[in-house]
């Protein structure tokens, strides 16, 4: 039954991968398989809006299994280990699966336990992350009950999972706050290790100036080492510290657990360290990763994910068809970043270029760096495009995955 090829993880990346598999080859020509340990897909851009009450969770779950296309085969169960020797993935309950090429897409495992004192007193009641469900919806009743006093919104370390999001958090609070009538008696805080509010620096300065305008402090530098629940402090390993009534942390990320237990496979923070513009394991050419789970200098983001799977597809093609593979992917990520009142601001950029001012994906589209109404339509547009058009692995005409330079504003 031809080639077979295995995704492990059905989130974003491997869903993605696996519905443009099945678009590009006819059901003869191989099988897919498909492998993850539950049945919940969860549309991640929705957790951001939970804790203020503008998403429901029950309405950002789907099976996994459902937003895949018939032909593929889709396996639950828990990955145990991959022996790239023998090209065998091991699952639990000694299932055993060979395959001929392998794509990693089991994303980025959030690590709370692994900062002392995160997950001790005090966590779901006045210390959370809005990174998973059960985190989001805790601080949904927080965030109600909350009447004024210090929210501190830290991001324990990087590589994290959208970028932007713990700073949407910043700016969403200030105006659920605001439109409470409370903002008077809140003072918010915005902690990262960066250098900037932001890794680039024309958008650190215009994501900064927000910050500002907004009135939420800015703390720079601040690496996590130690969170006090019942006393309601923030301590960073250069022993500063930073006090709280509410602290919202994005907490440490790594890969999934297997990725380590898999010789050859992982760095040291379980990711798939392929290469940036290929997405091939260069010690192993049959094995690629895509999305959160590979190792490389491009942000943790779903478009990340979509750009990248345009290139992956082709190059699995190239592999099987003994060809050079195609050096394409550019690093391309794009981000509408939410920043209340019914505003946003869209970046786009990739490995080499910043996000700039200027307009996407052309001169006459939306404005870059700058907040309008339409960029925040955009953004609530994402999800219908989400499951209708990305997850089914179908183009979006007009964005392909290399980044635009037409429209944008070059220093």
């Amino acid at each position: 039954m031809g080639t077979h090829i295995v995704i492990l993880g059905g989130g974003t990346a491997g869903t993605m991968t696996a519905n443009r598999l099945c678009r590009t080859y006819g059901p003869g020509e191989c099988r897919i398989t498909v492998v993850d340990q539950n049945d919940d897909h969860v549309y991640q851009p929705g957790l951001l809006f939970v804790p203020f009450g503008l998403a429901r969770p029950d309405h950002l779950v789907r099976s996994r299994p459902r937003q895949l296309h018939p032909a593929v085969d889709y396996k639950q169960a828990p990955i145990e280990r991959v022996d790239l020797d023998a090209r065998t993935v091991h699952l639990g309950g000694g299932i055993r699966l060979g395959y001929d090429v392998l794509v990693v897409a089991t994303g980025a495992t959030l690590l709370p336990e692994e900062t002392e004192g995160l997950t001790g007193e005090g966590w779901g009641e006045k210390v959370f992350t809005f990174y998973d469900l059960k985190g989001a919806v805790g601080l949904h009743e927080a965030l109600e009950r909350f009447e004024g006093g210090r929210v501190l919104i830290d991001v324990a370390d990087l590589p994290v999972k959208c970028p932007v999001a713990p700073l949407e958090f910043a700016f969403l609070a200030d105006w659920y706050f605001r439109q409470r009538g409370v903002r008077d008696q809140v003072e918010l805080t915005y902690a990262t290790p960066l250098d900037a509010a932001f890794t680039k620096p024309v958008a650190a300065k215009a994501l900064g100036g927000l910050l500002e305008d907004k009135g939420i402090e800015l703390v720079t530098e601040f690496a996590l080492g130690e969170v006090d629940g019942p006393g309601g402090r923030l301590v960073s390993y250069d022993e500063r510290e930073l006090p709280f009534d509410l602290a919202v942390v994005v907490p440490l990320h790594g890969g999934a657990g297997y990725v380590e237990r898999s010789e050859g496979l992982g760095d040291e923070l379980g990711f798939v360290p392929v290469d940036p513009h290929t997405l091939q394991l260069p010690a192993r050419p049959e094995v690629f990763a895509i999305g959160d789970a590979a190792g490389l200098p491009a942000s943790k983001a779903g478009s990340v994910a979509h750009f990248e799977g345009e290139v992956l597809v082709h190059n699995i093609g190239r592999f099987l068809a003994g060809q050079p593979l195609d050096a394409s992917f550019d690093g391309h990520t794009n981000c509408f970043v939410e920043t209340g009142f019914h505003k946003a601001l869209l970046i786009d950029f990739n490995y080499a270029t910043e996000p700039l001012p200027g307009h996407f994906p052309g001169p006459l589209g939306l404005p870059l760096l700058k907040e309008s109404h339409a960029a925040h339509l955009g953004k609530l547009a994402f999800e219908w495009l989400y499951w209708h058009s990305l997850l089914p692995g179908r183009e979006v005409p007009g964005i392909g995955s290399a980044m635009p330079e037409r429209g944008k504003n070059q220093p």
